[in-house]
């Protein structure tokens, strides 16, 4: 009989670190178990003495609980933490004592571009494929350190990354992606938003792995193509650029892109396939004419008015904001490779971004937790919930808003945002109480003591302790 792992976790350990090699090594004992390679019974995760976040109430535990981890899913979470940990110990089960500490669902951000590995977006397409990988790789594995497990890339991952991720290739967030190609293979106009070529190139905008720009279509029969392609690919929405933006040089914030017609067309090809459509939109115009054609999700929304927010709650639209781009961008835009010019497109969309928050919330518009940043900032990312604060957005609320919000949003709300039998077990352990102070979850380096995705520890203390996490991971 092996000895039972009774292990601790505390919150004067060392930073957690990635578990990249135990991490893979388990996933592929779990496919070689299913396939009937391995026949060995995997033993259960128990997370000791943990307050857990309850997604239907809102608030934590009181008392101190035991969650029980199956494979990927939690199969109980138990007001007795005595009787469990006496029967995992009869099971020779994983024991992890939490000390008390406060366990979220794992973290969501639905506004990423993971292989956005600089600022340059037009420079990007110069970049070879291996470079870019590599690059993507480093920025999930940063994601999934900050305690984020489900992200969705609004444009850039492909099938194949998301593959890499789930399979253990690559250490990351579960990507949920909006277009294939591992480019910018988001659906938009010619000259729009996403276009990145100066006025005075004509080559094709058309998109290319890892390196490209967008996947430009025009007119009603081109935007049909593209989304039942992209969809075809995998895709889990299609996102469109419904505005003017930033990064591209020849289109403002505020034009408006696509016809009315050509919307309605991608909505359709969407809803036809059983998902959804996300719009890039900033001004009121572009905003207005997305929710018309029946986007579900609005991208950005800095200028967001009180029509566009009654309307948004009439439809059940959901606004991801991203306020963190901007003041990232401002602040060092140029250092991370954006042109000057471009930069100083941001302007006032912080201001706006915080006030278009504000109206969001007093109107019951559904916000949810995005980040959109590029490069070197991505280090940025946990940031939002600081600036959220800022816009008024408590604690309790911005939990909200990264875990079960972003679970409705995606389709996924009986699989993801919950502590609760039945759930995929993407866990993050805290050392602070994230529904008292934004600041838990905005300094991850010193509040995130683990980090759980499909029931294997992904993200642990370092040192010594983390060795012997590491160790459990392959009998999970």
């Amino acid at each position: 009989m092996e000895e039972q792992a009774n292990l601790r976790v505390t919150s004067d350990q060392a930073p957690v670190v990635l578990l990249r090699d135990s991490f893979r090594t388990a996933k592929r004992i779990r496919v070689a178990r299913v396939s009937g390679a391995a026949a060995a019974p995997a033993h259960r995760l128990v997370l000791a003495n943990v307050r857990c976040w309850d997604a239907q109430e809102s608030l934590f535990s009181e008392g101190l609980r035991a969650v029980v981890v199956e494979g990927e899913t939690i199969s109980a979470v138990s007001e007795d933490a005595a009787a469990v940990v006496g029967a995992a110990a009869a099971r020779n089960d994983i024991v992890i004592d939490c000390g008390g500490m406060w366990l979220l669902p794992g973290l969501c951000d639905a506004h990423v571009h993971c292989t956005a590995v600089t600022a340059d977006l037009a420079g990007l397409q110069s970049l070879p494929e291996s470079l870019v990988t590599a690059g993507a790789a480093e920025i999930l594995g940063g994601m999934l350190l900050r305690g984020f497990t489900t992200v969705r890339d609004a444009g850039g991952a492909d099938w194949g990354l998301a593959q890499a991720v789930d399979d253990g290739s690559i250490l990351g967030p579960r990507i949920l992606f909006t277009g294939a190609q591992l480019g910018w293979r988001l659906v938009l106009g010619t000259g729009g938003h996403g276009d990145f070529r100066g006025k005075g190139e004509d080559c094709c905008a058309c998109g290319a792995a890892l390196r490209g720009i967008g996947r430009v279509c025009d007119g009603v029969g081109e935007c049909r193509r593209a989304a039942r392609d992209e969809l075809r690919r995998g895709a889990h929405c299609i996102k469109v650029m419904a505005s003017g933006g930033v990064a591209s040089p020849t289109d403002r914030l505020t034009n408006t892109q696509f016809s009315l017609e050509e919307l309605r067309a991608i909505v359709e090809e969407a809803e036809a396939a059983g998902t959804y459509v996300c719009a890039h939109a900033y001004k009121p115009s572009a905003i207005k004419r997305a929710l018309q054609c029946g986007v579900r999700s609005i991208e950005h929304g800095n200028w967001l008015d009180e029509e566009c927010a009654a309307m948004m709650v009439e439809r059940g639209a959901f606004l991801v904001s991203t306020t963190v781009t901007y003041a990232a961008l401002r602040r060092d835009g140029v250092k991370a490779g954006m042109a000057e010019a471009l930069v100083a497109k941001v302007a006032d969309a912080v201001e706006q971004g915080l006030a278009s928050i504000r109206l969001a919330r007093s109107a019951g518009v559904t916000l949810c937790f995005g980040s959109d940043l590029l490069g070197e900032l991505h280090q940025h990312q946990s940031e939002e919930f600081l600036l959220r604060a800022q816009a008024g957005v408590t604690p309790v609320e911005a939990i909200q808003q990264a875990t079960s919000n972003c679970a409705r949003l995606f389709g996924l709300e009986d699989v993801l945002g919950a502590v609760a039998p039945g759930r995929r077990a993407d866990l993050v352990l805290l050392s602070r109480d994230p529904s008292l102070d934004a600041s838990a979850l905005a300094e991850p380096q010193s509040s995130v003591r683990l980090v759980i995705k499909e029931g294997l520890l992904a993200a642990v203390p370092g040192g010594t302790a983390g060795a012997a996490l590491a160790a459990a991971n392959t009998r999970l």
